[in-house]
C-alpha cells in the first residue's frame, strides 16, 4: 500500500500524524473513541456513528476483514476510523473485502500509525471535540480556524433513517441466534405486530426481535402518530441513532401522543426520546460511552450486566421528577442513568445496546421482556 502521510488536527491545535488508508479526502468530524476489542465492522456500520471520527483503542484493526453478513446497515455513514495498526492482509474464510476496500467504497477516511493511547487520553481530558483529517501539507492554523467556524449538521437522523415503510423478515442465516428461546411454530396471526421507528437502526436489533416471533413494520423517524395507529401495533420500538435527541422533535411528539396506547420499548437514542417525551431533559457527556465492556446494574434484580454502548447524551436525573419514569439501570462507571420505566404506561428503555453487535449478550432478556409485555 502506498504511504500517504495524513494528519488529524483538533480544534485546540493538537496534531497527530499517521498514514492514510481508505478514503483520502479531507473531512471534518466530531472525534470520539471506542474501547471494544472486536467488532470493528459492526462499529464502522453503526448509523449512530454518523459524522464522527472513531478512535479504536484496540491496537490491531482489520485482521479478519469484512464479512457480508455482519454489516449493521447497508450504507455505513461514519466519517473516519483512526487506528494504531491497520492489517492489510486479513485472515478469515468469511472475508469478502478488506476494511480498506469498504472504507474507500463508502467514503470513510482512515488513518493508521497514530498513538491511539495518547489521543484517547487527550479526548478524555478535553472531551469529545471537532477534528479535521487532512493531508500532511494542509496548513494547521488554517485547519484550526476552519474548525472553529464549522457547525456540525443537525440532520443526521433524517439521513440514516429509512425513507419508506417496509416489512422486515428474518434471513435464514440468523434463525438460531444465541440466547433466544425457541419460537418456531408460532402462527402468523399470533405474532405480535411491532412498529419500529427507525432513527438509524442496526440490523441485529431487527434480527433479535424477528427471531423471537415479532412481526416487524419499520417506519421513518418522522412518521406521524396517526399513521402508526393505523398500522394497529401491539408494541412500538424506538431505535438507536446519531446526534442530539432534541433534534428529532417529530419523533418525540409522536411518542408523546402514543404513550399508553401499547407497550413502548426504546434503546439508546430511543431511550432519550422516551425521556424527552415524558418531560425529562438530556445533556451531553464529556466524552460519551462507547465500547463493549461497560458495567451496568439492574436496580430491579441487583444483577450486574456487561453492556455494549455508543452514545454522547444521557438523561438528566434531576429532570425526572413528575415524569412518572423510574430509574431501572445505572452505569457503575459514572452513575449515569442507563434504564427507565413507567409501568403504568407500559414504557421502558435502556441507554445501551442489548442486541450485542458487537458486545456481550448479558442484556438480550430485554427483548423477551418486550415480548412478554405485548402478550
Amino acid at each position: 500500500m502506498k504511504k500517504n502521510i495524513r494528519k488529524i488536527v483538533l480544534e485546540d491545535g493538537s496534531v497527530y500524524t499517521g498514514i492514510g488508508f481508505g478514503c483520502m479526502e479531507n473531512r471534518k468530524a466530531e472525534i470520539v473513541f471506542n474501547t471494544s476489542m472486536a467488532g470493528y465492522q459492526e462499529i464502522l456500520s453503526d448509523p449512530s456513528y454518523t459524522d464522527q471520527a472513531v478512535v479504536m483503542t484496540y491496537p490491531l484493526i482489520g485482521n479478519y476483514g469484512m464479512c457480508e453478513e455482519d454489516y449493521e446497515t447497508s450504507r455505513p455513514s461514519m466519517t473516519a476510523m483512526i487506528v494504531r495498526e491497520y492489517c492489510e492482509i486479513p485472515s478469515n474464510f468469511r472475508c469478502t473485502k478488506t476494511l480498506d476496500e469498504v472504507m474507500k467504497e463508502y467514503g470513510i477516511v482512515g488513518i493508521q500509525g497514530i498513538d491511539t493511547r495518547k489521543l484517547t487520553r487527550h479526548i478524555r481530558t478535553v472531551g469529545s471535540c471537532r477534528a479535521y483529517l487532512v493531508d500532511e501539507s494542509y496548513d494547521t492554523r488554517k485547519a484550526v480556524r476552519e474548525l472553529w467556524n464549522w457547525v456540525p449538521g443537525t440532520d443526521a437522523v433524517p439521513r440514516v433513517s429509512t425513507k419508506e415503510i417496509y416489512e422486515f423478515s428474518l434471513d435464514p442465516t440468523y434463525d438460531t441466534l444465541p440466547g433466544i428461546r425457541e419460537v418456531t411454530g408460532i402462527a402468523e396471526t399470533k405474532k405480535p405486530h411491532v412498529v419500529v421507528i427507525d432513527c438509524g437502526i442496526k440490523h441485529n436489533i431487527l434480527r433479535q426481535m424477528a427471531a423471537r416471533g415479532m412481526r416487524l413494520t419499520v417506519v421513518p423517524w418522522d412518521t406521524p402518530a396517526k399513521t402508526i395507529e393505523e398500522l394497529r401495533p401491539d408494541g412500538i420500538f424506538i431505535s438507536n441513532g446519531p446526534g442530539d435527541p432534541t433534534y428529532v422533535q417529530e419523533t418525540i411528539h409522536t411518542i408523546r401522543t402514543l404513550m399508553g396506547s401499547c407497550p413502548i420499548f426504546g434503546i439508546c437514542l430511543g431511550h432519550q426520546i422516551i425521556a424527552l417525551a415524558c418531560g425529562a431533559q438530556t445533556y451531553k457527556l464529556k466524552f460519551g460511552h462507547r465500547g463493549g465492556n461497560h458495567p451496568v446494574k439492574n436496580l430491579t434484580t441487583g444483577r450486574i450486566e456487561i453492556t455494549s454502548q455508543n452514545h454522547s447524551y444521557a438523561v438528566l436525573e434531576e429532570s425526572l421528577k413528575d415524569t412518572g419514569l423510574q430509574v431501572t439501570h445505572r452505569n457503575l462507571l459514572d452513575q449515569t442513568i442507563e434504564g427507565l420505566a413507567d409501568e403504568r404506561k407500559a414504557v421502558f428503555s435502556v441507554q445501551y445496546h442489548p442486541e450485542s453487535a458487537p458486545g456481550p449478550q448479558d442484556s438480550a432478556y430485554l427483548f423477551d421482556q418486550f415480548m412478554e409485555m405485548m402478550h
